[in-house]
């Protein structure tokens, strides 16, 4: 595989050495490896830290290993995000994998073949590897979606150098109409608005990277790919966890299915916009558009009701029933 790949690892041995395997499986010619570092008020982290970066050295094919390990730790928010700066200084594209993320073997070439297509088009800054949303028929292999899921994914240099962790841009974009535009939903438009202003009063503190990123592609109005089969399990849900820590939680280990070959490229690039409000209801439990349908089938109904039971009602009911009999 000529692209490289980025392993992002920490301080878990057991989930790493299985992803490490299927990146092996795929043979990738540049392996560029992100660890942070043990953390201080946790003693066990120097042991499982070093047998997580122990795994690397298990490469045993033809390959240029790069590493960016850093002594101190960083948390799950500035070691991502300063991990992946650095890839994208070395490399012109990436495909992206953290530790707890399995790739089904296709990912790989779906991701280059993504990668080489959309090289020019500054409109796609993404490349979904996972997609969690039921499974339904579709003509195409793959759609254009605002969400950037990130369990697997692939960017190029072109669009990461405008990844602000700070999110510097949000206090002139905030009062403008710009989320708006893009969500087209204002329950959505709410709910980011209450995580970027979160974001931004952490001035680069914050313990996440990838919110971040959603912020920089939605800045430079990008899109995403989203594959119409889901190519990453994340295996990492558990105790051990920063955040995926529900073991019972409907995303955690999810099945995932091959991506056919030759690729069904959509006809033009336009965002799924059906698709994105199922995604907001499946990461947030939300569903306004749901409701309301549900208010408005009801309102019609109640309506029919006294329509019905009203002097017109009947009026319209008894012709409705003539007409029918001629017809008949």
């Amino acid at each position: 595989m000529r692209t490289p790949v980025a392993f992002i690892i920490f301080n878990r041995p057991e989930v790493s050495a299985r992803v490490f395997a299927e990146i092996a499986r795929a043979r990738p010619q540049t392996l560029l490896v992100i660890a942070d570092g043990p953390r201080s008020d946790h003693p066990l982290d120097v042991e499982r830290c070093a047998a997580a970066r122990a795994i690397v050295d298990r490469v045993n094919w033809d390959c240029e290993v790069l590493k960016n390990y850093s002594d101190v730790n960083l948390g799950c928010g500035r070691r991502p995000a300063t991990g992946l700066s650095w890839v994208f200084d070395q490399v012109e594209e990436a495909i992206v994998l953290e530790d707890d993320c399995l790739p089904h073997p296709s990912f790989f070439r779906f991701c280059e073949e993504m990668l080489e297509k959309y090289r020019g088009d500054e409109r796609i800054m993404h490349i979904s590897g996972d997609n969690f949303l039921p499974r339904r028929q579709q003509r195409f292999s793959y759609s254009f979606s605002s969400y950037c899921l990130s369990w697997g994914w692939a960017t190029w240099r072109r669009a990461f150098q405008h990844y602000d962790q700070r999110i510097q841009r949000w206090p002139m974009l905030r009062d403008s109409s710009w989320l708006s535009e893009i969500l087209g939903d204002h329950g959505a438009v709410m709910h980011w608005q209450r995580i970027f202003d979160r974001v931004y009063k952490q001035a680069g503190t914050s313990d996440v990277w990838d919110f971040q990123w959603l912020f920089t592609i939605w800045a430079h109005r990008g899109l995403a790919v989203l594959p119409n089969a889901n190519l990453i399990s994340n295996i990492g849900f558990g105790e051990d966890a920063t955040h995926t820590k529900g073991v019972k939680d409907k995303l955690a280990n999810l099945s995932c299915r091959e991506m056919l070959f030759p690729l069904q490229h959509p006809f033009r690039v336009e965002r799924d916009q059906k698709t994105d409000q199922a995604i907001f209801e499946q990461l947030t439990g939300a569903s306004p558009p749901a409701f309301h349908r549900q208010v408005y089938s009801r309102l019609i109904a109640a309506l029919r009701l006294c329509l019905a039971k009203s002097p017109l009602g009947r009026v319209v009911a008894l012709r409705g029933s003539q007409k029918g009999t001629v017809h008949s």
